[in-house]
């Protein structure tokens, strides 16, 4: 982004995150409003192509002057003592916070002393060097008590003419520059130049000055995150309103008039005097599919669609990542194509559970049990169905850790059907009020989009000297 464009976002009204009052106005940003914050009074360049101008008090210094670098390792994981502490051990799984007070891990003195981590002071700002994250941001945080860091991460310990948090912000909204600064080149694996981190040449106004940014900052920052949290909570709301819905509707129908009767299924309860409850094995023809020798690329590359649990996204399948040939259907009996509207569902792993529609003729991998060929029941209606017995499926599935689900079970399904016209109209019910959810979670998205920029964009212009938020910082 431009530098215009991100200053343009720190003109903002007088209370950057102001409260919504209704689900009505849950998607409104920020109305216009006059500029709020006014520039210094005069500048000089700075020399640094990504800083452009800086107030003309204040200084630039290169980072390794002004802070000291310390690093982590990780205590072996054959000594099953050393991870029986309680000193934070801090890993980039760690670092979704902007203080760091506890960690997964933890670890014991003994661990420190006979391995290459050490203990870090509160106060310090720990950023992660070595990470896939790095490809689009830094995570930056504030140390708020003494810990260890394994190997991914440095610390930066400040001396007496910096302020933690300033640098944490600096860091924080200057990240689009610093990452192109500070990628290594040639890694394997994304990572920073640990060299290039050190000669960064960092803006320091006085030590004051800092602090009164910082303070501008988490006051300001805590507003917009109030509402971007509020904003995510209606979100949850809207998520938990439709599946409100889909339950009600494929367990009751739409007439809160009809008479009810005893489904003989415990889980279930009431339903509809005229509905029925059906096993699945009279409703659909239900299969599977596996996975054809991944060195042998004469079964890769066809024409045909191969669906793994990754590509089963509650919505239809129309594209996916791999694709099977003819010859791989003649070598293995159990990869069969499904028809378009089949309905596939993930029985193993982290996706257990997520649905797919086949938008086009498909095989699958052995991971997903496909319903096909349905008789006397409508597709949507079934995928409705499923949406909102996931929970109760899950909980059904067996083996330790995480939960696997079977054919069997999926065959012994016992399902409350309506007459076909009667799921073809619950069906487009709940076309139509997915849609509207659908669109307002979109709109609420696009909301906290621009207000997570919008805190960037004020990050940056107050820890660069864009904006003089010295008056700020005391109102």
């Amino acid at each position: 982004m431009k530098r215009e464009s991100r200053l343009s976002l720190v003109l903002v009204p007088e209370r950057a995150a102001s409260e919504d009052n209704s689900v009505n106005e849950s998607t409104r940003l920020l109305p216009p409003a006059r500029p709020r914050f006014k520039p210094y009074p005069t500048y000089k360049d700075s020399g640094v192509e990504w800083l452009g101008e800086i107030p003309a008090g204040w200084s630039l210094k290169r980072l390794k002057r002004v802070v000291r670098f310390q690093g982590g390792g990780t205590p072996t994981k054959n000594n099953i003592e050393y991870w029986r502490g309680n000193i934070p051990w801090v890993s980039p799984k760690d670092m979704k916070v902007s203080m760091v007070l506890d960690t997964e891990d933890k670890i014991t003195a003994e661990a420190i002393c006979e391995s290459a981590t050490k203990l870090v002071p509160a106060g310090s700002v720990l950023i992660v060097v070595r990470s896939g994250i790095l490809v689009h941001s830094i995570p930056v945080a504030l140390a708020g008590r003494e810990v260890t860091l394994n190997q991914d991460l440095k610390a930066m310990i400040p001396r007496s003419d910096l302020a933690p948090k300033y640098l944490m912000y600096l860091i924080s909204g200057m990240q689009r520059e610093l990452l192109i600064e500070w990628k290594k080149e040639g890694a394997t694996v994304e990572s920073l130049g640990l060299e290039s981190v050190a000669n960064t040449r960092t803006p320091l106004p006085s030590i004051a000055e800092q602090r009164a940014i910082a303070a501008f900052l988490d006051r300001e920052t805590a507003r917009i995150d109030a509402l971007v949290a509020k904003k995510e909570r209606l979100i949850a709301l809207l998520h938990e309103k439709r599946t409100a819905l889909i339950t009600r509707a494929v367990t009751k129908g739409l007439d809160p008039n009809v008479p009810m009767k005893d489904s003989g299924v415990e889980w279930l309860g009431e339903i509809p005097a005229h509905w029925e409850v059906v096993k699945t094995t009279w409703l659909f023809s239900i299969g599977s599919g596996t996975t054809p020798r991944s060195e042998d690329p004469a079964y890769y590359g066809g024409e045909l669609p191969w669906i793994t649990t990754s590509e089963l996204r509650e919505s239809v399948v129309v594209a996916t990542e791999k694709s099977v040939t003819e010859e791989a259907l003649r070598d293995f009996s159990s990869l069969k194509v499904h028809p378009k509207g089949s309905v596939a569902v993930a029985m193993y792993g982290a996706t257990i559970g997520r649905l797919g529609i086949l938008g086009v003729p498909a095989t699958v991998n052995q991971a997903c049990c496909v319903f096909s060929n349905p008789t006397g029941i409508d597709t949507w209606f079934w995928f409705y169905w499923l949406q909102m017995r996931r929970p109760h499926l899950i909980s059904l599935g067996y083996g330790a850790g995480q939960p696997n689900l079977s054919q069997e079970l999926l065959r012994s399904l016992r399902v409350p059907t309506p007459p076909l016209p009667e799921q073809r109209a619950i069906a487009a019910f709940l076309d139509r009020e997915a849609a509207s959810v659908q669109a307002l979670v979109a709109k609420i998205r696009d909301a906290i989009a621009r207000l997570t920029e919008l805190r960037t964009g004020l990050i940056s212009a107050a820890v660069t000297g864009k904006i003089d938020v010295r008056e700020e910082a005391t109102a």
